[in-house]
């Protein structure tokens, strides 16, 4: 049987609608003298209550008090006001409806054309005051929005005004249509009137759910397109925008630049990881990110003379926050070739003019000085995007997402990794240095924001090679090694010595370093390589890499989750690692400790899974 709904009521409905009464009742005012100045002119009969009224006649407006109107005084220190059938009976009576006609006319009731309301902030209510139960109570608005739906549910005749944004709006449709208002403008409004409602009273759900013992089973989020963005993850995912959610503002700025979808998504992650990084370790942190994981990330340990060299900066200027953007593009140079960059903190000239020389999309931070921010805007053209980051922000506990037409819900990962988190040394070696802390740290955090099944190695306070999002995690431990080797390999003599023609660009030598140490081109492949050099360079051969890589040592391994075989332990050892933070909990872990000790390393349980998805 089909659900009993209502009937339609029978009325006109015109085009054009004559503003010959408003209703106005406004907490803020922003706005109101401009259009105040055209209601007098249009010797528009108001409506209006308490400040609004008086800011009104201060303009020239004729103005009648609601309670006059309806003779009925504001009761209740003011929670009813508007609340009155000849208020919502001028709201809602249908225009050429006979029976609606009679009943106003024998009720004293005049129709009104035009509602401009606006509401309570119950959210800053909440963010002033939020152990104030009863402040928060009070602030929630009940006249607005019911005069805000009433009006929008009769968009035929009554324009619903529910924004200090919609003034200008508006005055042009008065203006340029001799009083009246159109159809389509009603309609807009409406759709608009009705977003609003549903955001405050999502807003005030979430609140009250936060209050009780047993919250409702259905939560609502509301999303406030802030920008329009140019497609989503792909040129034919449109529409597409950014949003804030709940009412808050958000994370950041954008100063410069044309930010897209994937570029936002890299940003807010990057910026977690740098943000957690540096409140964790007390140095400024770096991350460089590509489809929402890292290439790199690191903290800003002063370089040796040798790495300088290796990463091309032995000229420039290393101040500690430049540091730490040198060590995480320097992880995988390769994976960061057009990355989105994060620093934790206020980017100096230094470190802008070492980013100007990499190819890179954009970057987020908490500040930018004078000449730093004019070097990065020059940057690609102009087209470089600089977002600056509102270090202050914190995230909503809960984290809402839709996937295939479900929706879920979690507390956010908001688990700091610390030192506090190495404690349980589970090895026969208990010792950990203060560089191998900050190196477990850095990989913690780093792999958790990462795409699990995640693994990562660090050394010298930055990681140097991250295995993202495989099934298996020896196979995250095996990518993540073979990063690991190519970066120590970049240290190696001969890499070192190749000789580039004049004119080679940096990415291009990046790119050749790293196929010179792959070893495994084809002849065709190899033919176009060789363009690059002066003259052909020696191989380098197996043996070559096999005895340089016997010096690697000290390097730090973190992975998300347990290691369920030893086998990863195995493999991490030929990458000179000797310290391992993992959470444990496997039926294995006797038999992974007993690896470890094999090697000689130290490991840490952290009892925290970092999964990322």
């Amino acid at each position: 049987m089909a659900p009993h709904t209502l009937t339609a009521v029978s009325g006109e409905v015109a085009d054009k609608v004559k503003v010959e009464t408003a209703l106005v009742s406004v907490f803020d005012k922003t706005g109101l003298e401009s259009l105040a100045n055209v209601l007098a002119e249009r010797k528009v009969h108001v409506l209006s209550t308490g400040g609004t009224a008086i800011k009104l006649r201060e303009c020239g407006c004729t103005v009648q008090d609601v309670a006059d109107y309806t003779g009925s005084p504001e009761i209740l220190d003011g929670r009813v006001k508007t609340l009155h059938p000849k208020v919502h009976g001028g709201l809602l009576a249908a225009r050429g409806n006979e029976k609606h006609g009679s009943e106003m006319e024998k009720h004293g009731i005049r129709p009104i054309d035009l509602v401009i309301v606006n509401l309570y902030p119950f959210s800053d209510a909440v963010a002033s005051k939020p152990d104030d139960f009863a402040h928060c109570i009070e602030n929630i608005d009940i006249g607005g929005p019911a005069m805000i739906r009433a009006s929008a549910k009769n968009n035929a005749s009554v324009a619903i005004v529910s924004s200090p944004g919609q003034y200008a709006q508006l005055v042009e449709q008065i203006n340029g249509n001799e009083g009246c208002t159109t159809l389509a403008f009603r309609k807009n409004l409406a759709a608009a009137a009705y977003a609003l409602t549903s955001a405050y009273d999502s807003s005030v759900s979430q609140w009250m759910a936060g209050q009780v013992e047993e919250p409702p089973a259905t939560r609502t989020v509301a999303f406030h397109i802030e920008r329009p963005l140019k497609y989503g993850c792909n040129p034919h995912q449109l529409p597409a925008g950014l949003c804030s959610v709940g009412g808050s503002k958000l994370p950041f700025e954008v100063m410069w630049g044309t930010p897209g979808y994937i570029n936002l998504l890299d940003a807010v992650n990057a910026w977690q990881l740098v943000r957690e990084l540096a409140q964790a370790t007390g140095k400024p942190a770096a991350a460089s990110f590509k489809h929402v994981s890292p290439a790199g990330a690191a903290i800003g340990v002063e370089l040796s003379d040798e790495e300088k060299t290796v990463y091309a900066v032995a000229d420039k200027e290393l101040t500690p926050v430049a540091a730490a953007y040198v060590r995480a593009r320097n992880a995988d140079p390769m994976c960061s070739f057009g990355d989105f960059v994060a620093v934790s903190d206020t980017i100096d000239e230094a470190t802008a003019k070492i980013l100007k020389a990499e190819v890179s999309d954009g970057i987020i931070a908490p500040g930018f000085e004078p000449e730093a921010l004019e070097i990065l805007k020059n940057k690609k053209g102009g087209k470089f995007i600089i977002l600056q980051a509102d270090k202050n922000f914190q995230p909503p506990d809960m984290e809402y997402r839709m996937a295939g037409g479900l929706g879920f819900m979690q507390r956010r990962n908001d688990k700091l990794c610390d030192a506090q988190c190495l404690k349980n040394v589970v090895t026969a070696s208990k010792e950990v240095s203060e560089q191998a802390q900050l190196d477990m740290i850095v990989g913690m955090i780093a792999i958790k924001y990462t795409q699990s099944n995640s693994v990562g190695y660090a050394k010298n306070g930055m990681m140097v090679g991250v295995g993202a999002g495989q099934q298996s995690r020896v196979d995250c431990v095996k990518l993540a090694g073979r990063k690991v080797a190519t970066w120590r390999l970049r240290f190696h003599p001969d890499v070192q010595g190749l000789q580039f023609r004049d004119g080679v660009k940096r990415q291009d030598k990046v790119n050749a370093r790293v196929r010179y140490i792959e070893g495994d081109m084809d002849a065709a492949e190899y033919t176009q390589w060789l363009e690059n050099f002066t003259d052909a360079p020696a191989p380098l051969t197996q043996e070559k890499k096999d005895e340089f890589l016997k010096g690697l040592d000290g390097v730090t391994i973190a992975s998300d989750a347990f290691f369920p075989f030893r086998d990863s332990i195995d493999h991490a050892q030929k990458m000179g690692v000797k310290f391992v933070a993992q959470p444990g909990g496997s039926t294995q872990d006797q038999v992974v400790i007993e690896a470890c000790d094999t090697y000689g390393m130290t490991m840490c349980f952290t009892d925290v899974r970092l999964f990322h998805h």
